[in-house]
């Protein structure tokens, strides 16, 4: 029998009192491979007292103490990261590299967060008015909480938890309940790191869980990651009960590809930005936009695709693994037979993949369509799943529009070797994340993760200043001292006319 992982409770890494655990399976075998459990009511209660009162304390922790531990957090991560790797790629199905990347792009934003006092610094100016100063101090917020999703199970807890610690807050991570056990062991790493034990708590569970963190009342910030649908739902109870709530959410990324564009570099990028990671990243490239006589390279796009073999983690070979869960693979199916039956050209199938020796596992092939139309499932639907779209259009400025309409912002990207029309793109594109040859646009910790319009709900985005801005508030104070009660004091020697 499976063990049930713990859930980290007031410090202590603790069973569940929960009778009907989850089952978390290796997407390539179905293999169960732990049990997770779903928070009680009173499980819940005990993490965000405890939570509470660790913030009392940890505030007041001097932010060079803060920033040291971050500093110790990173080089532990750096220790582990092939094991993390292996766990991250066992937890989810990726290959080792991509798994490996995962875990890397983690580690950056805890480098950032080292560097939280640079961050919080406030602002001062002498003299607003005759004799008064005025000041504004950068204070922590209280309890946060996080939702993460399945597919990036290093990064995203990374993302929020360093951050809002370093900031003074304390943390309630509430991991995917598909794949937890790489945030467990970033946990275990955190509390080796040397943070106070009761900092960071972490539960597990679906919905309940979720319904209870939106709901309660102490806790001040929550951040979430995931579906259209459940980001909706996050934002609006949240926000109903007076959270500071940023939810990110689904996607329809787009490359546009201009005639002039180096033809190499722009099929390369094409198959890693839509097929890596099983195509379960919400930056993933999944609607090709070729412009003028760029489509004329599509059908070598196809044979490209063709070579691409997903299989098992341990595999070198493997260009990616399988999809989370069967219901994930039926769902990209799906999709997929709708593509054909709305008309679309499918060059490329890869719905009845099968990998040898792995039977059982979630594969879908490198799968390809031409002839898509904007009103088509396959446009209309984030797809998550290896599957690339073309559809074809006469200028750049038809393919501006047709981003525009669509109504996701997260990322785009235009491969050209026109500076002119590189610069009209990216200040027309109304998107978050523009890449100018560079097919997904995820930018350094020291920037934000600023996804638009229907891709994200909230004012302040992930990682960078913006994230330090939502994990704290300002304090602004104005200062006025009277010269008669310095004159009056006979010890003072200081002229003040």
């Amino acid at each position: 029998m499976s063990k049930v992982i713990p859930q980290l409770i007031d410090g202590e890494w603790r069973v569940s009192a929960d009778a009907e655990p989850i089952e978390i399976r290796d997407p390539a075998t179905q293999e169960v491979i732990a049990l997770a459990p779903s928070a009680t009511a009173e499980e819940i209660e005990l993490a965000v007292a405890s939570a509470q009162r660790a913030f009392q304390t940890w505030r007041e922790a001097p932010v060079p103490e803060r920033a040291r531990l971050m500093l110790r957090y990173q080089h532990l991560l750096k220790e582990h990261h092939d094991e993390l790797g292996e766990l991250l790629a066992r937890d989810t199905g990726k290959t080792l590299a991509d798994a490996k990347g995962d875990v890397w792009r983690g580690i950056e934003v805890v480098e950032h967060a080292a560097n939280i006092a640079s961050l919080l610094m406030g602002e001062t100016l002498e003299n607003v008015a005759r004799d008064i100063d005025t000041a504004s101090w950068v204070q922590p917020l209280g309890v946060c909480a996080g939702i993460t999703p399945f597919n990036f199970p290093a990064m995203i807890p990374l993302w929020m938890f360093p951050l809002a610690i370093a900031c003074g807050n304390s943390f309630i991570l509430k991991p995917s309940e598909q794949d937890p056990l790489t945030p467990n062991r970033l946990a275990e790493l955190f509390l080796e790191a040397g943070a106070p034990r009761n900092i960071l708590q972490v539960l597990h569970g679906g919905r309940e869980v979720v319904d209870a963190l939106l709901v309660h009342p102490q806790i001040r910030a929550l951040s979430f990651v995931g579906s259209v649908a459940v980001a909706q739902h996050v934002y609006r109870i949240g926000t109903q009960h007076l959270k500071r709530v940023q939810a990110f959410a689904g996607a329809k990324n787009h490359l546009v590809v201009l005639p002039d564009a180096n033809k190499e570099q722009v099929l390369s990028n094409l198959i890693g930005a839509s097929c890596g990671a099983a195509g379960q990243r919400c930056m993933a490239i999944s609607a090709a936009l070729f412009v003028g006589e760029s489509r004329q390279w599509i059908p070598e796009l196809a044979a490209r695709m063709a070579e691409l073999r997903p299989g098992h983690w341990q595999d070198a070979s493997a260009a990616y693994g399988p999809l989370i869960s069967p219901q994930a693979r039926q769902r990209v199916q799906r999709l997929i037979a709708a593509g054909k039956a709305e008309g679309a050209e499918c060059l490329l199938d890869g719905s009845d993949c099968s990998v040898a020796d792995f039977p059982d596992g979630n594969w879908v092939g490198p799968t390809l369509f031409r002839g898509v139309t904007s009103q088509m499932s396959l446009y209309r639907e984030e797809i998550f799943g290896p599957v690339l779209i073309c559809l074809e259009v006469d200028t750049l400025a038809d393919a501006i529009e047709l981003i525009n309409a669509n109504p996701y912002g997260n990322g785009t990207s235009l491969f050209t070797r026109s500076g002119g029309a590189a610069r009209h793109f990216q200040h027309a594109v109304e998107v978050g994340q523009v890449g100018i040859n560079v097919p997904i646009p995820v930018p350094l910790p020291f920037f934000s993760f600023t996804g638009w319009r229907g891709s994200f709900y909230g004012d302040l985005h992930a990682y960078g200043k913006q994230a330090v801005r939502f994990y704290s508030e300002t304090k602004t104070v104005t200062t006025r001292w009277f010269e008669d009660d310095a004159s009056s004091d006979p010890n003072l020697t200081i002229h003040l006319k």
